[in-house]
């Protein structure tokens, strides 16, 4: 199985020495789970993307430090592609900012929280489980960074997990598109990392939780299991 890496964004200079950048996070992660699959990375902040969509198999959209309402151009046709994978069937995944363009390319909202900065270990249940979510578990719990949150679904949506802190924490649209806030790819030595550069932005209290909480254990492999399951699935 081929998949299509969209690239929107770099890992910081200074951490790319010990945890590679964004597409090596996705690859590694996704080797540890199956043995059968090849990656094409498109960056998609230059322009890259495939001649055809039928180049690969499913797409992952990564995280980014952008926000989907920046209003940048290479957004823009970012969102097209997506609506373009939704119109022809093909599998697609979008993590953190990935997940949120997904709700705004197909009609949803996405804003700045109130609830502030999710960062750190962000613990969700399952509301409705999926026959692709095997091996099967009542909670899913993952690294998290992010302030916006989407507050209105697409139409032809349905929530499968959430919390108190995020409502829409891992939402399905369709039968070929889903979309999770956490980060499946990151450890949580880059979550501490990623915090830890980011206090001048982060409240200092939020900081400690976030820290407190990279303690507990998190389902990376679980996710990408049940990720490559749902493309899998797509697929037929």
């Amino acid at each position: 199985m081929k998949i299509g890496i969209l690239q929107c964004d770099d890992v910081q200079t200074q951490l790319q020495p010990e945890f590679g950048n964004y597409p090596q996070m996705f690859q590694q992660l996704m080797d540890q789970v199956r043995d059968d699959l090849s990656y094409e990375t498109y960056d998609v902040r230059l322009g890259e993307y495939p001649a055809s969509l039928d180049d690969c198999d499913g797409y992952i959209t990564t995280g980014s430090r952008h926000g989907v309402n920046d209003g940048l151009a290479w957004l823009d046709e970012l969102e097209s592609f997506v609506r373009r994978l939704y119109e022809a069937g093909k599998p697609y995944v979008g993590i953190c900012f990935g997940h949120q363009l997904l709700a705004k390319a197909l009609g949803g909202r996405v804003e700045r929280s109130a609830r502030g900065w999710g960062v750190g270990v962000s613990f969700n249940e399952i509301s409705q489980p999926q026959g692709w979510m095997s091996p099967a578990q009542s909670a899913l719990d993952l690294v998290v960074s992010h302030q916006d949150q989407v507050t209105l679904l697409p139409e032809n949506t349905q929530v499968l997990a959430s919390s108190q802190f995020c409502p829409f924490y891992l939402i399905q649209v369709g039968e070929h598109m889903l979309g999770v806030q956490g980060h499946p790819e990151f450890s949580r030595s880059y979550s501490a990392a990623l915090t830890d550069r980011r206090r001048d932005r982060i409240p200092a209290s939020r900081v400690r939780e976030a820290f407190t909480s990279l303690t507990a254990e998190v389902d990376a492999q679980l996710a990408t299991r049940w990720i490559l399951n749902f493309i899998d699935q797509a697929r037929q």
